[in-house]
């Protein structure tokens, strides 16, 4: 399902733009940092749904694009049947950040749905754009050709965010089969939340703010759904689920305005506030990710935060664009990922199966899960959250101050570094910080999991029922 949120630079204490976000699945997930790429002639990659999928459809090949950009993502390995690794975007070199956010199609639409669907699925498509695009609105068109050019495999509607420091935009791919899809300009004086993603009222024709295919209404028309007399075209309410703004939605938008409107604007900590507050993060949400739409003096400087879980629990912690690792805990594990159940770290029946043998490498597996610990503290501290989860909340917001003080110091660090042509040493500046952080992330997190888990199991507290606790949400 997942969820977005963009902030326009005029509603900044610091005059920077942010997206914002999580995946709502519920199989592992895990960082990555993928480099920029050469290809050769005639390459090509996968991309689509299988017969397998819960809305089937066929793999296909479409053409790879010569270099592809260096990116950091969170990939996951489940949802509904659609190939793994998936994605839901990242932030590539060039500065142009990816969310992808579900947004329900029209009941009709999802009926009339090809069972051999081809192009395409959401994950490929916010891969594709974090690869390739340069610009936001690069990312727009490039979603628009993939469709008209290969088609697009739905899992019943989608949508995607994709912002960069001058522009965001909200893209809703619709299901159908008929290459449906719309995009809604963003700017800096926007505050946009996504879950799911929505569109209201479209001009007759594209513009500087909307975009959309030719056909776009042809549909709607031929189904009778709408009729220029009916008046302007609401994309919801024509070809989505209706609702609009959804009471979540609508809720963190307007509390985002409230802070907005004080005189000190929104500050860092609101941003994080609003991906990790209790109303609207739970176990649902995969991680946690935070991207500050600037242009440094070199891409390498470039950054995002990272929660590892739903940040209700856990912290944000920096990730730059140039170092040069993923610490091993933040990397793939078996714990939730799909198929791992039925292979082995164990080659003695490969010749008979490959598929025996796990994709997780030993000495990953043999080392702590960051996934694994922080799902671990999250459910003792929703167990009870009063003072559990109210302690904990304190804690991360507390190292993430700290983190957040010490940043500009090494940011600096770095690009006086790279200026003097000392790469390596600015790579290795970013790198030790970042990991750092992070290993100190997981010790206080086994630390506070230790705790919990030994004051529930005192007082009698933890849940041996069948019925999980959970968090009061909005969603």
């Amino acid at each position: 399902m997942s969820y977005g949120i963009y902030i326009g630079r005029n509603h900044t204490a610091d005059g920077v733009a942010y997206l914002a976000g999580y995946g709502d699945e519920p199989s592992s997930h895990w960082l990555e940092i993928n480099p920029r790429a050469s290809h050769g002639e005639g390459s090509s990659i996968t991309v689509g749904v299988t017969p397998q999928a819960d809305m089937p459809g066929h793999l296909t090949q479409i053409p790879q694009a010569q270099v592809t950009l260096r990116n950091m993502r969170v990939s996951y390995s489940y949802y509904l049947g659609v190939p793994a690794p998936l994605t839901n975007g990242g932030l590539n070199e060039c500065g142009v950040a990816v969310r992808d956010i579900w947004s329900t199609s029209r009941a009709e639409l999802i009926a009339m749905t090809p069972k051999d669907q081809t192009g395409p699925n959401y994950s490929d498509l916010a891969r594709i754009v974090v690869e390739r695009a340069r610009t936001a609105r690069e990312g727009v068109d490039l979603i628009g050709e993939l469709i008209a050019t290969h088609g697009y495999s739905t899992y019943g509607g989608n949508s995607h965010m994709i912002a960069d420091p001058e522009e965001a935009w909200v893209v809703i791919e619709f299901a159908g089969g008929r290459g449906l899809w719309c995009a809604e300009r963003l700017g800096p004086d926007s505050i946009r939340a996504s879950r799911p993603g929505y569109i209201g009222e479209v001009p007759d024709t594209p513009n500087a703010d909307f975009l959309f295919p030719q056909h776009f209404f042809d549909t709607a028309r031929e189904m009778g759904w709408w009729s220029p007399q009916d008046g302007p075209f609401h994309v919801n309410r024509i070809y989505g689920d209706g609702k609009h703004r959804w009471d979540g939605v609508a809720w963190i938008e307007n509390e985002m305005r409230t802070r907005a409107a004080r005189p000190e604007k929104i500050g860092l900590a609101d941003v994080f506030w609003s991906i990790s507050t209790e109303r609207l993060t739970g176990d649902t949400a995969g991680y946690g990710q935070v991207v500050p739409l600037i242009h440094p003096s070199d891409d390498r400087l470039r950054m995002m935060w990272h929660a590892p879980v739903g940040p209700v629990t856990a912290p944000l912690l920096p990730v730059f664009m140039g170092q040069d690792a993923v610490p091993p805990a933040w990397r793939q594990h078996r714990y939730l990922t799909t198929g791992e159940s039925h292979r082995f770290l164990d080659c003695r029946k490969k010749e008979k199966n490959p598929d025996t043998v796990s994709h997780i490498p030993q000495g990953i597996e043999t080392g702590p899960s960051a996934f694994e610990a922080f799902k671990r503290l999250m459910h003792l501290a929703i167990q009870k959250p009063d003072p559990i989860l109210d302690e904990v909340w304190a804690h991360w917001r507390a190292v993430e101050a700290s983190v957040n003080a010490r940043i500009p110091d090494t940011l600096r660090a770095a690009e006086r570094l790279l200026e003097a042509g000392e790469d390596c040493l600015a790579v290795q500046v970013l790198t030790e910080f970042s990991q750092a952080r992070m290993a100190e992330a997981l010790a206080d997190c086994q630390a506070l999991s230790a705790a919990a888990h030994a004051r529930l199991r005192a007082l009698g507290g933890l849940n041996m029922t069948g019925e999980p606790r959970m968090l009061d949400q909005l969603w």
